[in-house]
């Protein structure tokens, strides 16, 4: 059974396209956060706050040595939005390919229709 409020956070987390960048930023590797903080034009405290909302959310994990503080991106946090995701692909799937096996047979009858006709014809 999926847990519908850790979704819910990550979605919220997500929706931030800082907080996306960030991400994208972290899978390359750890970074301290004056590092994340550089490319955007915004304060200090407020990077920190992108970083809690991930960290909150399990997308990030931090540590603190001495006065720096490094992120990494938390190998499982998508999990759950992964999960979410496949149990509603699956039937979709399921639901394509018989879309896709009714089209075929569809396309088949006007073909054996014809050959029937030229065969009545000869």
């Amino acid at each position: 059974m999926l847990n519908y409020s850790e979704i819910d956070s990550i979605l919220r987390a997500l929706v931030e396209p800082t907080r996306r960048q960030i991400l994208e930023r972290l899978s390359r590797g750890p970074a301290t956060v004056s590092q994340l903080a550089e490319p955007f034009g915004m304060t200090f405290a407020a990077v920190l706050q992108h970083l809690q909302t991930l960290e909150a959310c399990g997308l990030i994990r931090s540590e603190k040595i001495g006065r720096v503080r490094t992120c990494r991106i938390e190998p499982g946090g998508l999990a759950p939005l992964a999960d979410w995701i496949t149990e509603r692909r699956i039937p979709a799937e399921r639901h394509l390919d018989r879309l896709g096996q009714i089209l075929a047979e569809t396309d088949q009858s006007p073909k054996k229709n014809q050959d029937q006709e030229k065969d009545e014809q000869q």
